[in-house]
Order: C-alpha cells, then sequence, then structure tokens
C-alpha cells in the first residue's frame, strides 16, 4: 500500500464499481487470513482477513516494467489503498528460461518509485510463484487423481493438429483414456527426470470440443531442464502460467484479480481450475475472480516485450534505461515523476473497450505537474556572445529571479550580470521577419531581471555565422527599480553571464519514432525510428545549475523541463536531460 493516505477517488470506473458492490454485499466478510499464503488447510487457522479486498500486481521478470505496467501498478496498489485493503506484489517466475535477478530488483525498484510497498505492519505481502510449487505439484496430482488430468505423448505438432479451429472442434488425444494409476506413474517419473524435455505434458481434461480454444485440454505442465532463478534446480517440470496463475490467486486470497483484455478468454478455465481444486478441500470459497480491462495502447511508442528486447540487443538505443524508451526505468531517466503517472492513469481511466492513447496526455501530465513542482532557472542551449559595451571591464551586479513564479514562498535567487553574456542565437536576427520582438539593429530588448539594451552592432565568422552581438545598456532601466518602466520595449530575452556560467552537456531528448503507429501494416517498425530522438549539446547555464543532484527537475525557462541525469551526473558537474518541452511540439 501507499506509505501516504489519499482520500478515494472521485472518478469511478467498472471495477471500482464491481469492489463497491462486492463490499456492499459483504462477499468477503468471512474470507480467513492466517498471515501468509496457504492452502484451504492453512488458512482455516487464520482469523477473518482484516483487508477488506486483496489485489495483486503480478509480473513476470523477464523484462523491465514499462508505461503500460504503470497503469497496471496504479489500479491494483490504488484499489487496494482506496477500499481498506491490500495489494500484493508478486512475481509470476514460473518460466526460469527468461526470467532472472536482475528484472526482480529492477521491478521492485520502479513499484517503490511510483510510490507503493508491500509491507503492511508485520505483513511482507512480497511473494513469489516459484515458493508455490510444491502446492501446485500437489494440485496437479489431485486433477489426476480425480479424472481432470491426464499426461499426452503427442508431439508438439501434433497436439497443435488435434487441437481444431475456431470453427472445427479438436479431436482427442489417444492418450485421453489413460487410467489414473498410469497417470500418476508417468506424472511422477516426469518429475523424477526420467523423461526428456517436450517428450511428455500433463493436460488438463476438459472438452476437446469446447467452442473456446483454450478449454480444449489446455497443457498445465511440462518437461524443462532450465535452472530456476530462486528455485535452482529443484525442479524439472514447470507449471504453464494459465495454470499457476490461478492458483496463486487463490493461495493470496486475492479478491479481485485483475488482467488486461487478452486474458479473458482464459477465464473460464481460471473459473474450471479453482472450482475443481475447491471440490477437492484444496481451496475455500469464496474463490478469486478475474476481471479484464483494456491495456494501455500509446502512439510514437512499441510496448512489445520482444521488440523492446530488440531495442536494446540491436543498439538502437543505449540500455534498458535509454530515456528514450518507454521503460519506467527510462521515464524515469529521463526525468518523468511518478505524480505524472498517476495523473496520467487517472485522466486515461480503466475500461473494456481497446483504444489508442494518444503520447501528448502523457507529456501534457509530466508538463502539469513539473510546472507546479519545478524551480526556475536560466540555459541558453545555442549561444553567442552579448557584449555591453559600455557596462564595465570588471563589474558584477546582482539581478534576483524568483525560484518559481507563482510561489513566492520560495524567494529569488541571486543571477550575477557582467559585461559579456551568452544569449540565445535565435534572439538576435540581421534581417528580423514580421513581429520579431527580440534583438536587432539598433532594436531594443529588456535583459531579463536586468537592463535595457541597445544593439548597436554585431560580428560574424569566416562563414558568415553571426558570433557576437555589441549592446550598450540604460543604466536607469533596472527590473526592480523605479525607472523599470522609463522606457517599454516588446523585448525580453534571457542571459547568463559568460564570467559565471556553467558550460554543461545537455541531451535534447525527443520521441523515438517518428510514426504514431511504429511498423503499422508491413513496416518494419525500426525502419519508423526517429532520427533526431536525441541531439547532445553544450549549454551555458546559470552558475546554481553547477550544484545540482542526480534527478533534480528544473524548468529551463524558455526551453522545457529538465533533470539532471541519475547515471551520468557527477558532483559539482551534473549533465542535464530534456524531460518534456514547454508545449507540444509534434502538432499538426
Amino acid at each position: 500500500m501507499s506509505s501516504e493516505k489519499e482520500p478515494i477517488a472521485l472518478a469511478s470506473n467498472f471495477i471500482r464499481a464491481i469492489v463497491e458492490k462486492d463490499l456492499e454485499q459483504h462477499k468477503f466478510a468471512r474470507k480467513k487470513w492466517v498471515g501468509s499464503p496457504g492452502d484451504a488447510a492453512h488458512q482455516a487457522m487464520g482469523q477473518v482477513d482484516a483487508a477488506k479486498i486483496r489485489t495483486r500486481f503480478p509480473p513476470e521478470p523477464n523484462g523491465y516494467l514499462h508505461i503500460g505496467h504503470a497503469k497496471s501498478i496504479f489500479l491494483n496498489f490504488g484499489l487496494a489503498r482506496d477500499y481498506g485493503g491490500i495489494c500484493h506484489l508478486r512475481f509470476d517466475d514460473t518460466n526460469p528460461e527468461k526470467e532472472n535477478q536482475e528484472y526482480v530488483d529492477s521491478i521492485t525498484e520502479m513499484v517503490h518509485w511510483l510510490g507503493f510497498g508491500w509491507q503492511n505492519g508485520k505483513e511482507n505481502n512480497l511473494y513469489f510463484a516459484s515458493n508455490y510449487f510444491d502446492f501446485m505439484y500437489r494440485a496437479a496430482e489431485s486433477l489426476i487423481e480425480n479424472g481432470h488430468a491426464y499426461v499426452d505423448s503427442q508431439t508438439a505438432d501434433e497436439m497443435r493438429m488435434n487441437r481444431g479451429t475456431l470453427t472445427e472442434p479438436g479431436k482427442n488425444s489417444p492418450d485421453r483414456d489413460r487410467s489414473i494409476a498410469e497417470n500418476l506413474q508417468l506424472f511422477r517419473e516426469m518429475r523424477a527426470g526420467k523423461h526428456a524435455d517436450g517428450s511428455l505434458v500433463l493436460r488438463a481434461k476438459i472438452d476437446m470440443a469446447s467452442p473456446n480454444i483454450n478449454m480444449r485440454d489446455p497443457a498445465i505442465y511440462r518437461v524443462r531442464r532450465a535452472h530456476h532463478h530462486n528455485t535452482g534446480d529443484t525442479w524439472c517440470i514447470y507449471p504453464m502460467y494459465t495454470f499457476a496463475h490461478p492458483i496463486e490467486d487463490a493461495l493470496e486470497q486475492i479478491t479481485h484479480s485483475i488482467c488486461t483484455l487478452e486474458f479473458e478468454d482464459q477465464r473460464p478455465f481460471y473459473d474450471w481450475l479453482l472450482e475443481r481444486l475447491a471440490e477437492a478441500n484444496l481451496l475455500a470459497h469464496p474463490l478469486p475472480h478475474q476481471y479484464e480491462f483494456a491495456r494501455l495502447n500509446l502512439t510514437y511508442v512499441v510496448l512489445s516485450k520482444r521488440k523492446l528486447i530488440d531495442l536494446v540487443e540491436g543498439k538502437h538505443v543505449n540500455g534498458w534505461d535509454d530515456p528514450r524508451l518507454p521503460t519506467l526505468a527510462g521515464a524515469r531517466r529521463r526525468g518523468y515523476v511518478a505524480e505524472g503517472f498517476k495523473l496520467f492513469t487517472d485522466r486515461i481511466g480503466v475500461s473494456k473497450a481497446d483504444s489508442w492513447i494518444e503520447y501528448t496526455i502523457l507529456e501534457d501530465c509530466m508538463r502539469e505537474v513539473l510546472n507546479e513542482a519545478s524551480e526556475r532557472r536560466i540555459a541558453v542551449l545555442d549561444p553567442i556572445k552579448l557584449v555591453i559595451d559600455n557596462y564595465a571591464d570588471n563589474k558584477t551586479e546582482d539581478c534576483f529571479a524568483p525560484n518559481h513564479p507563482q510561489k513566492p514562498e520560495l524567494g529569488k535567487r541571486t543571477v550575477p550580470l557582467t559585461k559579456e553574456l551568452w544569449i540565445e542565437r535565435e534572439d538576435f536576427e540581421e534581417t528580423p521577419p514580421k513581429g520579431f520582438f527580440r534583438l536587432m539593429p539598433d532594436g531594443m530588448v529588456r535583459l531579463r531581471y536586468g537592463y535595457v539594451v541597445k544593439c548597436t552592432g554585431f560580428e560574424k565568422d569566416a562563414a558568415g555565422q553571426i558570433t557576437t552581438v555589441r549592446c550598450e545598456y540604460l543604466p536607469d532601466t533596472k527590473s526592480g527599480t523605479a525607472g523599470a518602466d522609463a522606457i517599454k520595449v516588446k523585448g525580453n530575452i534571457h542571459w547568463v553571464s559568460a564570467a559565471h556560467a556553467y558550460a554543461a552537456e545537455v541531451r535534447l531528448y525527443d520521441r523515438l519514432f517518428k510514426e504514431a503507429h511504429p511498423g503499422e501494416g508491413d513496416r518494419d517498425y525500426i525502419n519508423d525510428l526517429n532520427p533526431n530522438s536525441v541531439k547532445t549539446i553544450t549549454a551555458q547555464l546559470e552558475p546554481s545549475l553547477k550544484d545540482a543532484k542526480p534527478e533534480d527537475r528544473f524548468q529551463f525557462e524558455r526551453h522545457g523541463y529538465f533533470v539532471a541525469d541519475r547515471k551520468d551526473s557527477v558532483a559539482g558537474k551534473p549533465v542535464f536531460n530534456r524531460t518534456v518541452t514547454l508545449r507540444d511540439a509534434w502538432q499538426k
């Protein structure tokens, strides 16, 4: 649960409505909890569960969490928080070939980063599916003993051919009528390692003519000699996800098992399996119930784990925490914040209907939160020199800039003014277009927080590029003084003292893909990569930014929101990443 109590959100959705109805009907009022997961006999020794509901976030540790997982995290942990319940973090680690400790560590870190934990008083609700392997094996034997499962020796191709189609029923396996004794013997031999990988599978015995293909005797155990990150080499058979998942929910006394829509067709097997185990007195009512919602479909990104792996391993990005990736590790490094993801998930809501969410909505949520939270600083990203000819050579003068224009309580900071300044190249035009109100030959602008200056000339290099702008300042026009309004000017430009500026590496990140739907149709999604997704520059920053610590966030005035990189910044030498611009630059 979250470390802080938050009020129940006013916005509702169909899952909240289900939870509220279940609570009104006291559906789980007699559910017991002994303090740890376990079967019916184990839970019967406990007291009535103090948690009104139990939800879970159940990632498989075979990759890094991405933005879509944030929606599920806020949904499951948020429901538990708002309705007096508890949310478990459970690792669905039943596939040893693709799982490792690196992913476990990164997942726990990201759940914490989003603001949630699993320590509830003395109860630590962090669980691993692999810790239930003994019970899962026992449950499988129970299915065999009650005539609900059999060992099949068909090849994978034969099983596929006999499975049928959406319009044609499947065919029974030749092994479907093995005796209970023979099935038990073969299954125990599978566990003992007497059969080769892939040679035998245990299948549920349901209905090969079912209109739901998932109910046509699904495989529930396979032989697989693979080292497991948690159980080592204890097992050479492993349960299938569709068999393991409902059992995990039941052992943990989950009340509302919330999945994405692709699991909707699996719900009949979820219910069938739990009912069979309840009939065998292994599990007790009320049993968990599965509910499905639409997964996040976001423009300009790919959320497929396979494609994310391809991007990382193909060196199209610089690791799983590359700020251009939609992984939560990448989003954090880019400067996205947990509060922004909370606002995003609240704003897009929860529904049963698949739809595409514009990436701009996520960016707008980040802007909204960062605008409120970020102190302001001055940065010149494309610098040219501005020389104030009538300013004393060795003079340094303090100007004062508010740390946040809407929060006067945050005070002001000192910005030094000297004879030579850095200004943005775009703030001077030799031949200005109509409507240009910044600096131009013979024109006047205000140096933000400083004086009004008048351009007296400029210099170019051999290539004809402007390198230096010359001007004179009007001494009685300093901001904050009585003469500040004596001369009216339309332009206002920002600047930093050349003598005091911090020359920093700044990375201007943009969207990783240039197309809203990467790989749409027959296109290779790699061809849709945005060649301008990152640009590294040396910028001139106001001196206070030299002391920024990793993950310190600021609004660089006029440019956007930036964060000190949490990986590459060192004391006294921070590197900055652009999180998001001030406005959507992708509007068409």
